[in-house]
C-alpha cells in the first residue's frame, strides 16, 4: 500500500496535454500515462470522474490523491474495493478537513463530509484513523461523525476524537461510559480534559481497574470528595490507585488520612509529604516506615485469647454485627473505629484493630474476608512463624488513625 501512496502522491508532469489527446489517454494511454493524466491537477473533472474507475489501482490511487478530484469521484473511490485506494482518499480528505469551512460551497462541501462520513465506516483502521486525527479539534464538523468516530471500537480512531472534540456533550460522554463499545473506552473518557464530577462518579462506579487509575491519574478531572472517598475504600487491592491518589494534585485531608490506612510501603514516604497530613501524623508515617526498613522482621503472634473461639463462631455464621462487637469490645475502641475499618477495607486497619484485641493472626484473616469483603488471596497473612504481618510500631499507628474522629 505504502509503493502505490508514494506513487500516487508523486509530483506530476508540469504540462497537461489539451483536451483531446488528454482524453486519447485516459481511454487508451498506458498505465504509466495514465497515472500521470490522473495526478494533474489541471486535468478536466470529468476526465478524473473517467479514472476512478479505472482498472489499474494505481491510477485509481492517482485519481484519490489529487486535490481537484470532483467530490462525486471521491464519493466512487470512498466505496473502491482496494483498501490501498481508500487509504489515499482518506488521507486526502483528512488533510483537507479544516478547509471544509463554511467558506466552501455548500453543496462541494456537503459531499465531501458525506464521503469522509462513509470513510469513517472504512473496513481499514488506518483510513478511520486518519480521518480521526483530522477532525478531532473541529468545532464544525458534522455530529455524526463524530459520534461515529468516538464510537469506534479501535482506540486509535476513538481516543483522539473522545479526548479532545469539542462537539462531544457531557450526554455524549455519559452514554459512552454507560454502554462502552469496548472497555478501553472507559480509560478514553477518564483521560479527557476537565471532565466534570458526573462523568467521574460514571466512570469511578464501573470499578475498571484501568479506568479508575486513568482518571485518578487525569489531574484537571474534577471529582467529588464522596468518590474518592468510595475510591479509596477500594484502593488496597490496587497499587495503581494508590500511586495516582497519592501524587494527585489535591487531596482533601480526609482523604489523605484514608488512604495511610491501606498505601503500600514503597508510596508511604509520598504520601507523608502531602500537605493535606497534619506534620504529627506525617511524622509518625515517616517512623513507621523507618522502624519496619530497619528491623525487617515481623513482630510474633500473642498468645491465642479465650475470645478467640466466640470471634471465630460468629464470623463462621458471617454474624458481621457480633464480629464488629466483639473487635470493639476487646479493643476498647468505639464501634465506629471498626465499621471505619471496614468501610475503607482496610487490611492493615483490620489486623491492627485484632491485634489490639488480644486475638490471633487467623482472627485477622477471617477479619478482612468476613467484615470488608477481602478476597484471601489479597489479605495480609500471617508470617512464616505464624506472626503478625506488621510491626507493632505501624498497627499502633493504624489504630490511632482509625480512633481519630471524622476520619
Amino acid at each position: 500500500m505504502t509503493e502505490v501512496m508514494d506513487s500516487a502522491t508523486a509530483a506530476p508532469p508540469s504540462t497537461v496535454p489539451d483536451h483531446a489527446a488528454a482524453t486519447h489517454v485516459a481511454r487508451s494511454g498506458s498505465e504509466a500515462e495514465r497515472m500521470a493524466l490522473a495526478a494533474q491537477p489541471g486535468t478536466a473533472p470529468e476526465l478524473l470522474y473517467f479514472l476512478a474507475n479505472d482498472a489499474a489501482v494505481a491510477v485509481r490511487s492517482a485519481v484519490a490523491a489529487n486535490a481537484a478530484t470532483p467530490p462525486q469521484a471521491d464519493r466512487i473511490l470512498a466505496a473502491d474495493e482496494d483498501p490501498r485506494v481508500r487509504g489515499v482518499l482518506g488521507r486526502k480528505l483528512a488533510g483537507l478537513a479544516p478547509l471544509l469551512g463554511g467558506r466552501s460551497p455548500d453543496k462541494l462541501r456537503r459531499l465531501a463530509w458525506d464521503t469522509l462520513c462513509r470513510l469513517a465506516t472504512d473496513a481499514a483502521v488506518a483510513v478511520r484513523a486518519m480521518i480521526a486525527e483530522e477532525v478531532k479539534a473541529m468545532p464544525d464538523a458534522p455530529r455524526a461523525l463524530i459520534l461515529q468516530l468516538a464510537g469506534d471500537a479501535a482506540m486509535a480512531v476513538a481516543e483522539p476524537v473522545i479526548r479532545f472534540s469539542p462537539q462531544l456533550t457531557e450526554a455524549d460522554l455519559l452514554a459512552l461510559v454507560m454502554d462502552p463499545p469496548v472497555v478501553e473506552t472507559l480509560s478514553a473518557v477518564a483521560r479527557r480534559p476537565g471532565i466534570g464530577e458526573t462523568i467521574s462518579d460514571a466512570i469511578a462506579a464501573t470499578e475498571d481497574p484501568d479506568a479508575v487509575a486513568a482518571l485518578l491519574g487525569n489531574a484537571s478531572a474534577a471529582i467529588r470528595e464522596a468518590t474518592l472517598d468510595a475510591v479509596i475504600a477500594r484502593a488496597g487491592a490496587h497499587v495503581a490507585w494508590q500511586e495516582k491518589l497519592v501524587t494527585r494534585p489535591s487531596l482533601p485531608p480526609r482523604a489523605a488520612r484514608a488512604l495511610a490506612l491501606c498505601v503500600a510501603d514503597h508510596l508511604m514516604e509520598a504520601l507523608a509529604a502531602r500537605p493535606e497530613l497534619a506534620p504529627e501524623q506525617a511524622a509518625m508515617l515517616r517512623q513507621s516506615l523507618a522502624r519496619r526498613l530497619d528491623a525487617g522482621t515481623e513482630i510474633s503472634a500473642r498468645p491465642a485469647a479465650a475470645g478467640d473461639h466466640a470471634f471465630a463462631c460468629a464470623a463462621s455464621r458471617g454474624n458481621r454485627a457480633e464480629v464488629i462487637r466483639l473487635l470493639s469490645g476487646r479493643a476498647a475502641l468505639p464501634e465506629e473505629a471498626v465499621q471505619r475499618a471496614v468501610r475503607l477495607r482496610s487490611t492493615k486497619g483490620l489486623v491492627s484493630l485484632c491485634w489490639k484485641a488480644g486475638m490471633t493472626p487467623r482472627c485477622a484473616v477471617q477479619a478482612q474476608t468476613v467484615l470488608a469483603g477481602i478476597a484471601p488471596a489479597l489479605a495480609l497473612v500471617p508470617g512464616r512463624d505464624g506472626g503478625w504481618p506488621l510491626r507493632e510500631e505501624e498497627m499502633t499507628w493504624q489504630l490511632e488513625l482509625l480512633a481519630e474522629p471524622g476520619s
